[in-house]
């Protein structure tokens, strides 16, 4: 029950209006997905509806709304789904970023990671993926975290809680889904290209000083581009890998945790089958 292609596939991008978001639905457009879009931001995301018209591709839905808000999030999945049905593709792309250390971050900082970042695609997965189980159709389920979710990043302590929070549903749901024939990849970009590079704040630090500014820019240098993260994206889709980066610095990074991977796999999905045979789901 795997995608090996997605041509006529519902797929739903969620940051769909710039960056990874924007470049992912054109991806998929361009392989025959039909696209249901949203975003925070109204005018781009109608933007991107228009130019993937104008390729040729097809757009079922869009709406503009703000993914922290679950009640939002619900009544745009009742929306697609009563004019779609339930989808085959879901991708958790949305996401904002703050870094700063411990003593300079504030509540707000930490609560709005965790709501956008955390809660967000939760609020998706709630309202989305228990009609992909009910149609029975398989399906695939695309978190996009980071190398903050794999590594400890300087000031990343309040980003890094909501992707590593993100990485942890997505472990979990990669085993719970499989017999389900849903597939889930974790995608974990390093540097990337998007808007996110000159809107970051990083908390008590000017901007606009020159050792920033240089930071800035060899940060971008060593980017990858939203093409390049979208099409490795679409290949982790159809592959059904777990576990999809963007570079090299990050995959090495994640290299010793990496080698004892097949007997942990192994082992969780022992346990997971263990579960279902003594609570007695399906």
């Amino acid at each position: 029950m795997a995608i090996t292609d997605l041509r006529g596939t519902k797929f739903l991008v969620t940051g769909a209006a710039s960056g990874i978001g924007r470049a992912l639905a054109h991806a998929a457009s361009d392989r025959g997905a039909r696209l249901v879009l949203t975003d925070l931001q109204e005018e781009a995301l109608d933007e991107v509806v228009r130019s993937v018209r104008e390729r040729g591709g097809t757009v079922l839905h869009s709406a503009a709304f703000d993914i922290s808000d679950y009640e939002a999030v619900t009544a745009f999945a009742r929306d697609v789904h009563e004019a779609c049905g339930s989808l085959d593709i879901v991708a958790n792309v949305a996401g904002v970023s703050v870094w700063g250390t411990v003593d300079r971050l504030k509540h707000e900082h930490w609560k709005l990671m965790v709501d956008v970042n955390l809660m967000g695609p939760i609020h998706v997965i709630e309202n989305f993926v228990p009609a992909m189980i009910e149609a029975g159709r398989g399906g695939h389920i695309v978190n996009v975290s980071s190398a903050a979710g794999l590594l400890a990043l300087p000031w990343h302590a309040a980003y890094s809680a909501s992707k590593f929070g993100l990485r942890g549903v997505s472990e979990v749901l990669r085993f719970d889904l499989k017999r389900d024939g849903i597939g889930v990849s974790l995608v974990v970009p390093g540097a990337v290209r998007t808007p996110l590079v000159d809107t970051v704040q990083i908390v008590g630090v000017d901007r606009d000083r020159p050792e920033v500014r240089k930071l800035t820019q060899r940060f971008v240098r060593h980017a990858a581009t939203p093409e390049k993260v979208a099409e490795r994206i679409v290949a982790g889709i159809l592959k059904n890998r777990f576990m999809v980066y963007t570079s090299f610095d990050t995959r090495f990074g994640y290299w010793w945790a990496r080698k004892f991977a097949p007997p942990y796999n192994l082992v969780m999905q022992a346990a997971n089958d263990y579960f279902r045979r003594v609570v007695g789901t399906k």
